[in-house]
Parts: structure tokens; sequence; C-alpha cells
């Protein structure tokens, strides 16, 4: 298993919400940052990688469920939780259309969001096990074709 400490992007407009939620994910040993807008959240997400983030429906530039699509790319895949005040299906089933991996209602109980982060950060450890497995057969197979091909001239 990794000992990379994950970091964890908290992107809510409540001041009070990510200074609660920060606390709880660093007692763990979490790295976090905390960005109170969604273009705060996509500079922060430019320069740094995110295990995790932390996306609150409505922010008071962007909605959560247009961020998800504006985060960039990132490897390992950043895992994207909506934590929303307003619990609506329309948003939900947005939200996770939208490519959010999970859905929590605020408040949120800290047992809840920590089963659901530790959840999905062992689901990305192993996708990328599957994934340097795949990559180190490949290059193996490939290799031996080469020095079969070296040996045949």
């Amino acid at each position: 298993m990794t000992r990379n400490v994950p970091n964890i992007l908290v992107v809510d407009d409540d001041i009070n919400i990510c200074q609660a939620l920060s606390l709880i994910l660093i007692k763990r040993g979490w790295n976090v940052e905390v960005a109170n807008t969604g273009k705060e959240a996509l500079q922060k997400a430019q320069v740094r990688a995110f295990n995790v983030a932390l996306l609150d429906i409505r922010l008071p530039d962007i909605e959560g469920t247009k961020l998800l699509k504006l985060l960039p790319k990132t490897t390992p895949k950043m895992i994207k939780i909506m934590v929303t005040g307003y619990p609506e299906l329309r948003n939900a089933v947005e939200a996770l259309n939208d490519g959010a991996d999970a859905y929590l209602m605020k408040p949120v109980r800290p047992e809840d969001l920590l089963i659901t982060i530790r959840a999905k950060l062992e689901e990305q450890q192993q996708s990328e096990r599957a994934t340097e497995e795949t990559m180190t057969g490949f290059l193996e197979t490939r290799a031996k074709k080469l020095l079969e091909n070296v040996r045949a001239e």
C-alpha cells in the first residue's frame, strides 16, 4: 500500500464548514487545502494534485456540479465528493452524472465522511496498482519481443 499522505481539497464558501472539515481530516494525518470559491479551487488544482476534492453544490461563483467538470484530470484520478445542504434528487443525479464519486448531506457526520473518503482512497490505490501491473506486464512483453528481434538479426 502506498504510504503517501493524501492531499484533500475542501471547497465551500462557509468558512466554518471549511474549518470543521479541515480539522477532521488533518487529525487523520491528511494534507488539506481550502478554497472558498470555484475559481480558487481551480487555481489550487492547477498547481497541486489532489487525491480528493470535497465540493459544496452552491458556491458564490459557480455551481459545484459545473466545477466537477472543470477540475483537471489528474493522476491519480481525483475523487470528487459532493457535500451539500440542499438535498434535492435533481442535484444528486446531476452531480453523479457529471462525475461525482459520492454525495453527502450536510451536516456531514464525521464518521460518514471518513468512511467515504477511506473507501474511495482504497479504490483509487487499487486502480493505481492495476495500472502499474498492466504497464509492467506490457513493458516486460515488449522488452522480450525486442530482445527476440535483436537475437534473430
